[in-house]
């Protein structure tokens, strides 16, 4: 059976044996071919009533033609809104998503997949990227697998064990789960908490001025979730860090549930984990965090508006805002759902 490219002469043939209306599998025979790839011909220039040999054969050489033109390139509206999502700090995947929700509403009409978009950013000329002023979330030029971080294991008096946690809390049905850590600075001396609700997953800064001892964690934690309504505060998860010692202190201010996951098992806080990776790309390791809540709540809001796929491509401030109103409390939401 023959490998090589289809010729003109295959594609007369073709044209004839459709003329007569053979079968695909004949067709592919009289030609020396796989019936695969004879169904994927007529597929591709128009299907068994319109197959014309010279306009296939002129598509195909088309198709080949190399170097091709990018669809971000050809499309500028798409390559400013790509280039604008870029300096949001968005991801290919989020951008593409977000693109593809925004199409099912009417809002545009534009699409790419995010492997469109990897492909256009990897294939422009070294440091077009900085002069653009955009670059992958990571830094780097390739994609890389990334590590996990690991947990702590201080043993906590009164601990309550994640597997006591409501089963509710597991399905991310009910809303008011949220898991919690910190965030460390360089040499260990500047700390930031994060709290983040497991069904929208949507990230409260916990500013600590004073040092991450459990006093000002607990203290902090207490400040962050104080106008928020009780229907959206039901547990909280943290790991085995000494910072939640003063865990009874919390539930008896707050009255919310702390629950602590298995030591090294951060997957059990995977959501948290995942947003505290996001807030390294403004705090990186061996740098100062600041305790001021003003900037913290600008780099949470960013974060917040950032669309998830697993939020089918909406945003966590999206998302939360709608918890909010059928917790039936509107009043809350300019001071809980807007932190900035």
């Amino acid at each position: 059976m023959r490998r090589e490219m289809l010729t003109l002469a295959d594609r007369e043939e073709i044209s004839r044996c459709l003329a007569v209306n053979m079968q695909q599998k004949d067709i592919a025979a009289a030609i020396g071919r796989s019936p695969s790839v004879v169904s994927r011909e007529i597929a591709r220039h128009g299907g068994r009533r319109a197959y014309r040999a010279h306009r296939a054969d002129s598509g195909a050489g088309k198709s080949r033609r190399r170097p091709k033109r990018r669809k971000i390139d050809a499309d500028p509206r798409l390559r400013e809104r790509v280039l604008c999502d870029f300096r949001k700090a968005r991801s290919p995947e989020q951008i593409s998503g977000r693109l593809c929700y925004e199409r099912s509403r009417g809002e545009t009409d534009m699409s790419v997949s995010h492997e469109a978009i990897y492909t256009w950013l990897y294939a422009l000329p070294k440091g077009e990227l900085a002069e653009m002023e955009i670059a992958l979330r990571t830094g780097r030029t390739r994609r890389q697998p990334r590590g996990r971080a690991r947990s702590k294991g201080a043993r906590i008096v009164g601990m309550v064990s994640i597997s006591q946690r409501p089963e509710e809390a597991e399905g991310r049905k009910v809303p008011g789960h949220w898991e919690g850590d910190l965030v460390i600075g360089k040499a260990g001396k500047t700390a930031m908490g994060t709290l983040v609700e497991r069904k929208s997953r949507y990230l409260v800064p916990v500013a600590l001025p004073d040092g991450r001892d459990s006093a000002a964690v607990c203290d902090g934690v207490i400040e962050s979730v104080r106008d928020m309504p009780a229907g959206l505060l039901r547990s909280i998860t943290w790991d085995q860090g000494a910072e939640m010692a003063r865990h009874a202190a919390l539930t008896l201010a707050s009255d919310i549930p702390v629950f602590f996951a298995h030591a090294h098992s951060p997957w059990e806080r995977g959501t948290n984990e995942n947003t505290n990776g996001l807030l390294r790309e403004y705090f990186p390791k061996g740098t100062d965090i600041t305790g001021d809540i003003r900037y913290l709540n600008r780099v949470a809001d960013e974060i917040n508006d950032r669309p998830r796929a697993i939020l089918g491509f909406r945003t966590p401030a999206e998302v939360f805002a709608e918890l909010l109103l059928d917790d039936n409390s509107g009043d809350n939401l300019s001071s809980v759902a807007s932190t900035g």
